[in-house]
Formats: C-alpha cells, structure tokens, sequence
C-alpha cells in the first residue's frame, strides 16, 4: 500500500492497484465520525459501441449504461439494498454520468459491514426478463419528467449546439424508443465488458481503518480476475459548433441563454491539468464573483442567475455559462464583449490564486468535498492531484496570455429560451 502525502494540507491518502487492476484510493479521517464509500466504473453514456471480449462489433441501445445502474439493485435473493444500508442508518445512492457510473454509500456505522454488502451487490447483476421490462416503464417515466425541465432542455439544447457527432449532445437516460429495445443479455453483455476490476476503483473518504477496509475489498474482489478491456469506437468530432443560433420556447416566466465555447485542446498545454487550471482562472476572472461583468451586470440589472462551468471531452474542452435574464440580448452582447476585451493583470491573478488555496485547505476538512474533488481527478486524469496547491502557485500571467491568445471566441453556440406565448 503506497502512502502519499497531499501537499500542504496535512493529509495522507493511501492507494493500492490489486493484481487484478482493481484501483483503491482511501483517505482516513480519525476526527471524523463519518464515512463515504464509492464504488466506480469507468463506463458511462459516451460509449455508444464498442468492440466487446468476444471481438464483435456491438452497439447496444442508448443509455444502457444508465439502465444498467438501475437493475444494479435488484437482487436475486429479494433483498432490496437500499432497505439493507437503512438499517444502519446508512444513506446509499447511484449515479451514472457521461464518463462513469458510481455507487455509494455513507454513514457513520457498520462501515465494515456495508463496504463488504456494496462490493458484493454491485458484483452480482441479476437481470431477467420480467425485471427488465418493468424497468423500462419507470425509465420511460423519469425521461418524460426531464423533458419537461426548462434547465434540462435548456442544457440539452446547448449540447445540440456545440457538438456536431458527440455522443454528450444525447441525454444519459437515453429516449423512450431506445431503452424499450434493451434486453438482459443487452444489460449483461455491457455488464461483462465495463464492469471488470481493471476498468473500476474504490474511494473511500472519512473514519475507518484502512487495513480491515483493504482486508475486505481483497476477499470480496481479489478473486475476481481482469479482463481485456473492450475498445470503444470514438466519433469523429468537429473543432467547429454544430449551430451558433437556436432559440427555444419553455414553461418559464422570465427568459433563459446558455452560451457554450468549444476549443480543441492538442492546441494548448500538454498537461491536461494545468490547462484545466488556467482555463478555469480565465472565466473566474471574465465571470467570477469580483469580475468587472459582475459589477456591470449587476449595475444594468442583467442578471438575475448565473451558472459558469468547464466540461473535458475527448479532445475537447467546452465552456458553458447559462443565466437567467430579462435582457437576453443585452445580456449576449455583453459576453460577447467581455470575450473580446481581455484584461488580466498579475494582481487579479494573484488573489485569485489564494482564494483557490484556501478553498483546497478549506474543503479537505470536509468528507463528501473530499470525495467529489477526488473523485473528478481519477476520472479525469486517472490519479488523485496531491500537489494541486503547488501547482496553482506556480501558475504563471503568461501562460495564461499564450493560451487566450489561442483561444477562438468566435467558436461559440448560444441559446435563448422564451417563455411559450
């Protein structure tokens, strides 16, 4: 088991790789009295085909991987999960994103006993005929809901735009044509394929001890044997947006934009990290809390609600800002100019890069924080960051000008979202 250390946050965490592949990263707490407990796969919507462990082409309906999360609790014994982690007071959940499906649970007692149930159920699919086809009733139900949730058809109508072949344009739980084609063998075929100890990890953050934990995943696990992992057939995207203009009509009394920026990332810095960082030091600056946007949108009265993340795909990194606004245009016109006008100075940045330092020291304090920030970096660079703190000083006002300058701001989509008449 390697021990490392996070630097400057007087924290270790612990990783061992099984000789099967099985990844497990723990951060014990001893001033904690709880405990969270995930157990992942490195599958999620994106794969729409692949080449499957019997060297077949294979490309099964759309948004199994969510359906598959779903039939992970039924149990061939009856049992029904959710009721087994209740008795201890244990909360349990699942969730299945673009990238990974994730299982968890999290608590403060008979932690032993619950990591030790949710290993051995995530590891026992049971998929018939007849559960199989009651599922896709109540998936059937769950899509229709989200249709009718302005800030989902507004998200998915943003993704329209910016990705012309990308799977992320699709929604997760896939459409009601789609998953009424899903079959057991379906399920178990991507079951098989996804659900290998090489292609999945276990975090687990909080208080417990961390030999009975590795004890434990070794004897419901280790026996378990690797498998090839199946070779997933990419889509050919474009560098360029899909549509530049949409306008959509919702249920909604006040209008809504989202605005999405696409850039090709093999035209920036190799270190995908590092790039993540700077990237998002430049929308805090254009957008954050303290930015000139801020003071001036509040000023006209512009905004009523904002939203700013970065999203990595593939090859690609996409910036998606959605608001709230009486002022659509107004509004567009002023991002389109804060875009455009570009004004950092080595001050700015400077506090920015505190402010980042001491949200790091402030969040490892936390347990479920901890278990999201780490949770994104296995996903999105394969490892937990230790030295995240280091790398945030070391950030430099000229890399920073040499990756705008690369920057194409006119590769934007926007949407505008009115209220039906």
């Amino acid at each position: 088991m390697k021990k490392i250390n996070m630097n400057h946050l007087d924290t270790d965490f612990y990783q061992e790789t099984l000789d099967n592949g099985l990844e497990i990263y723990m951060i014990p707490y001893q001033n904690k009295k709880n405990y969270y407990i995930s157990y992942a796969t490195k599958y999620g919507s994106d794969v729409i085909s692949f080449l499957d462990e019997n060297k077949k082409q294979y490309t099964p309906p759309l948004g199994i991987a969510h359906f598959l999360e779903h039939k992970m609790f039924e149990e061939e014994s009856g049992e029904d999960p959710f009721t087994f982690f209740s008795k201890s007071g244990t909360d349990s959940n699942a969730s299945t994103s673009f990238d990974s499906t994730q299982y968890i649970c999290y608590g403060t007692k008979e932690f032993e006993k619950n990591l030790a149930y949710l290993l051995k159920f995530v590891s026992s699919p049971y998929y018939t005929d007849e559960n199989v086809e009651k599922e896709k009733g109540i998936i059937a139900e769950e899509i229709n809901m989200y249709q009718d949730m302005p800030d989902f058809k507004l998200d998915m109508k943003i993704r329209e735009g910016i990705f012309v072949n990308h799977p992320r344009k699709i929604d997760i739980a896939g459409t009601v044509k789609e998953i009424n084609k899903i079959t057991k063998e379906d399920l178990y075929n991507c079951y098989n394929n996804f659900y290998i100890p090489n292609n999945m990890f276990i975090l687990i953050v909080g208080n417990f001890d961390k030999d009975r934990a590795i004890e434990i995943i070794k004897n419901e696990l280790g026996h378990i044997n690797r498998k090839e992992l199946p070779v997933i057939n990419k889509v050919e995207e474009s560098s360029k947006i899909n549509e530049k203009d949409i306008t959509i009509n919702a249920n909604i009394e006040i209008p809504k934009i989202a605005v999405g920026l696409k850039i090709t990332k093999n035209n920036f810095i190799e270190k995908d990290l590092e790039l993540d960082l700077y990237l998002e030091m430049l929308t805090t600056i254009l957008f954050g809390a303290s930015s000139y946007f801020r003071e001036y949108t509040k000023n006209e009265k512009l905004l009523k609600s904002m939203y700013t993340e970065w999203e990595s795909v593939d090859n690609y990194k996409i910036f998606y800002l959605t608001a709230t606004t009486e002022k659509k245009d107004k509004l567009i016109e002023e991002i389109k100019n804060t875009f455009k006008n570009i004004h950092i100075n080595e001050k700015t940045m400077n506090r920015i890069k505190k402010v980042w330092i001491a949200n790091e020291v402030r969040m490892i304090d936390s347990v479920t924080s901890t278990v999201n920030n780490c949770f994104d970096d296995i996903i999105k660079y394969g490892k937990i960051i230790p030295n995240r703190i280091d790398i945030i000083k070391n950030m430099k006002l000229k890399t920073l000008k040499e990756i705008i300058d690369k920057i194409d701001f006119e590769n934007i989509s926007i949407v505008k979202m009115l209220p039906e008449k």
